[in-house]
């Protein structure tokens, strides 16, 4: 697996700890539909929570969360509607992002609720 493919991941899952120990349910992970994709959807209350995890090794180039740009914004918005169409979910959404910075098991994160709303 090439490193930065790792760091991705390891990201992922200090992102889905993260929630976890919030009280989230995790529901799925890399969830992939016809080249829509979400790193983590989960259950927070009364929400289905689409999550964006973006991590970095450090700010030197800006903080993750600078790098999802309206394009991929609007992919997962586009992914949610699918994915709750698809498992008849009436829950409102909600789009957050968990900005991951560090490496090997030193993470720091950030977690974004309500990150953005659909704009379609």
């Amino acid at each position: 697996m090439a490193d930065h493919n790792e760091l991705g991941w390891k990201g992922e899952e200090a992102a889905v700890n993260y929630l976890t120990s919030k009280g989230h349910r995790i529901v799925a992970r890399n969830w992939r539909f016809q080249g829509y994709e979400v790193d983590i959807i989960s259950e927070d209350g009364a929400y289905i929570v689409f999550v964006e995890v973006k991590t970095r090794t450090s700010t030197a180039w800006g903080n993750p969360e600078d790098f999802i740009g309206k394009q991929r914004m609007r992919r997962m918005i586009q992914a949610a509607g699918i994915y709750l169409k698809m498992n008849c979910i009436d829950k409102p959404a909600r789009f957050d992002i968990v900005a991951v910075i560090g490496e090997r098991q030193q993470f720091e994160l950030e977690h974004i609720e309500d990150a953005f709303l659909p704009f379609l």
